[in-house]
């Protein structure tokens, strides 16, 4: 009989089943459906900010140009069909040739922040045993959104320099045997894994720094991966039906746009609070709970 991890297929397999349910249990009992819904909003309102905030920043080191590239490319992993109409709006705001003032610099902070403030109260409902147990200092709720804005500027600057050696090298040719052969195939695979495999380290920081109390890197990985995993197939499946099957445009017209861009993001936020809920649940059954019900959370 074949094995998995020591032991039988048939015994791993239902072990898996039984796992998989208590995730989705537990994810009920949570209100994850309305949980995720407020991240989407809030993500909404923050997305052009956060873009708007880190193009400032980086286009003194970066060519602007390039920093445009990378995030059109990499926005589809997050809005899928959608990256060019954002960018679209973020050149538009930019092309105004305006001074931004202190004001709206303020504004532009606040509303970036907003998404991961939001994020944070959600995952202290999918980590309520954490919560019990230890409260995190309002000073660091405060101060962890920023902190996280300057991880994801970071991020992007790395991608960027990277992306931009990528794009050099995919301009470039290898003969063999009198044949010569592009480095553009390549050149755009490797672009395709630097983006998933960002998408993974953001997801895996995220469940290290958001729930309260600390989080072992494995555990946080076995959330980054499933996650990582479930997004990449929904973000194909929504690719293909808005392409073929989607009656979107007819129905909301002009707001098709902005319907879209929040289904989307509403998804996304599912698949993030899902793999939260995979390590909570996997919490519970080391400490040897997971066979017990979860309690139901409750909004009146």
């Amino acid at each position: 009989m074949p094995t998995v991890f020591g032991k039988p297929f048939r015994v791993w397999l239902r072990e898996a089943v039984a796992f998989t349910t208590c995730v989705l249990k537990g994810f009920r009992a949570n209100q994850g459906f309305l949980l995720a819904g407020g991240v989407a909003y809030y993500t909404l309102l923050s997305i052009v900010p956060l873009l708007i905030l880190m193009f400032i920043a980086l286009s003194h080191v970066l060519d602007p140009m390039q920093l445009v590239l990378t995030l059109q490319r990499y926005l589809e992993l997050v809005v899928p069909g959608q990256s060019k109409a954002i960018m679209e709006q973020l050149t538009a705001f930019l092309g105004q040739g305006g001074v931004i003032g202190w004001v709206l610099m303020v504004t532009l902070v606040f509303f970036s922040s907003l998404a991961f403030t939001v994020l944070e109260n959600a995952m202290s409902v999918i980590f309520h045993h954490r919560v019990a147990i230890r409260r995190r200092h309002f000073l660091v709720s405060a101060l962890l959104p920023y902190c996280y804005i300057m991880f994801l500027g970071v991020g992007l600057l790395v991608v960027t320099l990277v992306a931009g050696a990528l794009q050099t090298v995919g301009t470039e040719f290898i003969e063999i045997m009198g044949t010569k052969w592009s480095l553009h195939g390549l050149s755009g695979f490797l672009l395709y894994l630097i983006g998933v495999a960002g998408e993974l380290l953001m997801l895996t920081s995220i469940y290290l720094v958001m729930p309260v109390g600390r989080l072992s890197l494995r555990q946080a990985l076995l959330g980054g991966v499933t996650a990582t995993v479930l997004w990449e197939i929904s973000r194909h499946l929504l690719v293909w039906y808005f392409s073929t099957l989607s009656q979107v445009g007819e129905v909301y017209g002009s707001l098709a746009t902005s319907i879209i861009v929040l289904l989307s993001l509403e998804i996304a936020a599912m698949v993030l609070l899902l793999g939260a809920q995979v390590i909570a649940e996997y919490e519970r059954a080391r400490k040897g709970q997971g066979g017990e019900a979860p309690r139901r959370m409750r909004t009146g």
